[in-house]
């Protein structure tokens, strides 16, 4: 297994908790079809029709005939899914490789989701953007039936018809023309070879899956793969029969696993890990809120909502400082606080929730909790480092009496407001105890590499050291100290033969640069000119190759699904021995972005401009969040060099994925881990990595964010 899909998949060997009986989130087997030895939905080695669940993230580690296959697959939708697969093929014994490695990317779409009489019907486009080795394009049906023949459990009966790589034998002809080969030798790979889809020779392959019970499965299949390059080009194993068996047992809800038969000469073995990021591992734990205060009647204690408090000098220092302490106990920072007779506005920090929604709900408790009983108008508003996000506005009347409906959430969301905020509170108070701020932290860190073809894992580990200053609201000095205790990434005999600027190629030098490094350490500011307007400005050596400096404005309205952003850097490439020098390397680069909002939490982000090596051109960049704080994503980079200039892999893409601590500790938090897995990084495309950029601070306490997870605002 890979430390690439290692990092998602360990977990998934833990037993899941227990749920609620919910059909869209239980992986029962008939929502959750089995894998294939590709790591999507299949029978052994050809695929099937159905769809994994919404949202579903699986990993498939299988091994037969001296191939070995990790695949990473997300079910980014309803209906369509991609996978990223790593291969490693023993016994090539030709390119330069006795052991050749090959990545390539899969998409299938749904057409027709199983009903009562039609089956599933899927379409898919297999090594779509690799070095073509597997490249392959299928039609797939399937149709599943219950206690037929008296059986029990689950029968499921699939056909199809592959072309390219899955219709190299038993061809019928050629239902669309062309003359493409069964097998793409590969090249540098990269290239969407859209002429050659669905072309040449047509082959059927066919299966079935009998699910005994809830643990046991068997599976028989007809391959349409003759291995041509494996068996008749290369001595990798032996191909005898078209006919492939197996067995597969359901150790837990999320690790499937299984033992096979193939091609008559070769045994096999499967390891399926599924898992969902709106089931998290560990229940989330949050400590019960403290119910609302109610005030006393009106009518009957009318001296209660006396109103002569507020001519007081010192009743909004009273009040600050009781409410401090109480915001503390739920995770929040009182940054502000402006109260008069009728309505207050609170500025907080929230430390702990994922969710907005959250602090927002706990924030009002904590003003009813405290406030004098006339003030009816509360505006919450989250700051995320001096930038303030958007104000809800909640009416006090509406919070007391909301809280037990049968519907609280809606009805209160229903009756509050969620708009604009001025980038600076007049007239308010505030914790003179924020500023200045030192923090700083100690602990390991692992800094992976991935898919050299001499070594395809290597990692490096050691210690780092976190420091940050806050010297006034808006200005931060940051920085990191890596110490290395081990690792082999130095190791790497590669060497860069770019012909662009060697803005990122030159990786293995920096980490022979020393084993005590400064990956960062820079000044930035940053401040809110308007109400919809965001700006920073950041100097220092901003990443472990370059530093310089950035600026960037952002227009990103409260209510609106869209922003638009502009970023302008001057870089400078820094020693490999990660100290304070710098090369003689520099460029000026910049990018203006629009992001979208889409419905069901997807994301889209548009950049154009100019890269690290000079060249120009667009990155365009897709991912899907979910309310548990899991995202994931594609993207990809064109710019204005050739695939010939730019190297192997052609142009730069890649896939993201950013998961919460808290589904994996069940504790709150609003700690993230990220990983960015690139089949192969090169000069082009290249962009400048800048710490703190905007939009994903402002727009996590906007309204389609707070408004996505509003259903949280009475925890």
């Amino acid at each position: 297994m890979r430390p690439a899909l290692m990092s998602l998949g360990l977990f998934a060997l833990v037993p899941a908790p227990a749920f609620a009986a919910d059909r869209h989130d239980l992986f029962l087997s008939a929502d959750r079809p089995s894998l294939n030895f590709y790591g999507s939905p299949g029978l052994i080695d050809m695929p099937s029709a159905p769809a994994l669940p919404d949202g579903q993230l699986a990993i498939g580690i299988s091994h037969f005939g001296g191939v070995t296959r990790n695949t990473l697959t997300f079910q980014a939708s309803p209906r369509i899914s991609a996978s990223f697969r790593y291969v490693g093929i023993q016994d090539w014994n030709s390119d330069g490789f006795e052991t050749y490695r090959d990545r390539s990317f899969d998409v299938r779409f749904l057409l027709n989701r199983e009903s009562r009489y039609l089956p599933a019907l899927t379409v898919g486009l297999q090594d779509f953007a690799g070095t073509g080795i597997y490249a392959g394009e299928y039609i797939v049906a399937s149709k599943r039936f219950s206690g037929l023949g008296g059986l029990p459990g689950d029968i499921t009966v699939t056909g199809g018809l592959g072309w390219g790589r899955l219709g190299s034998e038993g061809g019928i002809g050629e239902p669309f023309g062309g003359d493409r080969p069964s097998f793409r030798p590969g090249g540098d790979g990269g290239k969407v070879s859209f002429d050659q889809w669905f072309r040449g020779q047509a082959a059927p392959f066919a299966g079935i899956e009998w699910a005994i019970n809830d643990k046991w499965g068997v599976k028989a299949e007809y391959s349409s793969d003759a291995y041509v390059a494996e068996t008749v080009d290369r001595d990798v194993f032996t191909r005898k029969s078209r006919f492939n068996f197996g067995a597969e047992y359901q150790y837990s809800d999320r690790v499937r696993l299984g033992g096979y038969y193939l091609y008559g000469s070769e045994l096999g073995l499967n390891v399926q890990l599924q898992f969902n990021p709106r089931k998290p591992l560990t229940p989330l734990r949050v400590t019960p809120a403290t119910p609302v205060k109610q005030r006393p009647s009106r009518a009957t204690t009318p001296e209660a909502y006396d109103t002569d408090w507020a001519a007081s000098d010192s009743a909004p220092m009273r009040l600050r400082d009781q409410l401090i302490p109480l915001l503390q106990e739920h995770g929040l920072t009182l940054s502000a606080l402006r109260v008069s007779a009728s309505e207050a506005e609170l500025r907080y920090r929230n430390e702990r929730y994922q969710a907005e929604a959250v602090a927002v709900g706990r924030a009002a408790r904590s003003l009813a909790q405290v406030l004098p009983a006339s003030v009816e108008t509360f505006r919450i508003v989250p700051i995320e480092d001096n930038l303030a996000q958007s104000a809800v506005t909640i009416r006090r009347t509406d919070l007391e009496a909301l809280e037990y409906d049968p519907q609280a959430a809606e009805a209160l969301l229903a009756v509050s407001g969620i708009g604009a905020v001025a980038p600076t509170l007049t007239g308010a108070i505030h914790n003179d105890d924020l500023y200045p701020d030192f923090a700083w932290s100690l602990g390991p860190y692992v800094s992976p590499s991935y898919f050299d073809p001499d070594e395809p894992v290597r990692a490096d580990g050691g210690v780092q050291l976190d420091l940050r200053y806050r010297p006034a609201p808006g200005w931060l000095i940051g920085g990191k100290l890596r110490h290395r205790l081990l690792g082999n990434i130095a190791d790497s005999v590669r060497t860069s033969n770019s012909v662009l600027p060697r803005v990122r190629t030159d990786g293995v030098l920096y980490a022979r640069g020393g084993d005590t490094t400064l990956q960062s350490l820079y000044v930035s500011k940053q401040w809110k000119p308007g109400e919809d307007t965001y700006a920073r400005f950041t100097s220092g050596y901003l990443e472990r190759m370059f530093g310089g400096v950035s600026g960037e404005l952002l227009w990103k309205p409260v209510a609106s699904r869209l922003a638009l952003g502009v970023e302008a850097n001057y870089a400078r490439k820094r020693d490999f021995d990660g100290a304070f020098g710098f090369q003689d390397y520099d460029v000026v680069t910049g990018h203006v972005s629009a992001y979208y909002e889409f419905n069901n939490g997807f994301l889209g982000q548009l950049d154009v401009g100019q890269y690290l090596a000079g060249d120009k051109g667009a990155t365009v960049s897709l991912s899907r969040e979910f309310a548990s704080g899991w995202r994931i994503g594609g993207f990809f980079t064109l710019t204005d060099v050739s695939s010939a200039e730019f190297g192997e892999g052609s142009f730069d893409k890649g896939l993201t994925v950013e998961a919460p601590i808290s589904w994996f500790l069940g504790e709150p938090s609003r700690r993230t881990v990220n990983t960015t897995i690139r089949p192969i990084q090169r000069d082009g495309g290249a962009r400048l990595s800048v710490p703190g950029r905007l939009y994903e601070q402002v727009r996590s306490g906007h309204r389609e964010a707070i408004e996505e997870q509003w259903s949280r605002v009475w925890e």
